[in-house]
């Protein structure tokens, strides 16, 4: 493999550092319902025998900033969806009308919110520590082609330069979306 392919997967491996860190934190609350609040975090309904992620038990839309509807598919549903709502711990009152399942956000308290941000700034570092990694393994893989004559010195040095150029910019990231959630959670 050259020293482009091993920079070119490096990026790749990187980018899905920071996906994987957007995706954990659309589950962060905000001051704002948001359907990502409920459908990617651990909310499994159990019915017809099996267990099943909240997303694939029906719609999931906000249609405004404090209200959050879930529509089922399958109506005999609708108590086993509330009741799991209800026990995730997340601090959320879900009704039902027969029809569809309504669940009130309430407004953040100011130490929720410090508490919202220290879980962001843990995510972030955690993300920092897996980009890390990633810079870790292919200065590995690049040291092994240098041994097996895969690439020069001159080229193993400007890779070696061109990773660390990468995970510079991928930690700047991971700031700049920390940082930006974490105005979007201290928002009133």
């Amino acid at each position: 493999m050259s020293a482009e392919e091993y920079l070119s997967s490096l990026a790749e491996d990187m980018d899905k550092v920071i996906d994987s860190l957007k995706r954990e934190l659309v589950a962060v609350r905000t001051g704002r319902a948001t359907p990502g609040l409920v459908e990617n975090l651990p909310i499994h309904i159990e019915s017809y025998g099996s267990t099943m992620p909240l997303k694939q038990c029906g719609n999931i839309t906000a249609p405004d900033a404090r209200l959050l509807i879930v529509n089922p598919w399958d109506k005999s549903t609708l108590r086993d969806i509330e009741r799991a709502i209800a026990n995730a711990g997340l601090g959320f009152n879900p009704s039902n009308d027969g029809q569809i399942i309504r669940i009130p956000i309430p407004p953040l308290t100011g130490d929720r919110r410090q508490a919202l941000v220290k879980i962001v700034k843990k995510s972030a570092e955690e993300a920092k520590v897996r980009v890390r990694a990633v810079r870790r393994e292919y200065n590995e893989l690049l040291k092994s082609a240098l041994d097996d004559k895969e690439l020069t010195e001159d080229e193993h040095k400007r890779a070696n330069e061109k990773v660390q150029a990468a995970t510079d910019a991928h930690v700047k990231k991971v700031d700049e979306v920390a940082a930006a959630k974490e105005k979007e959670v201290l928002e009133v």
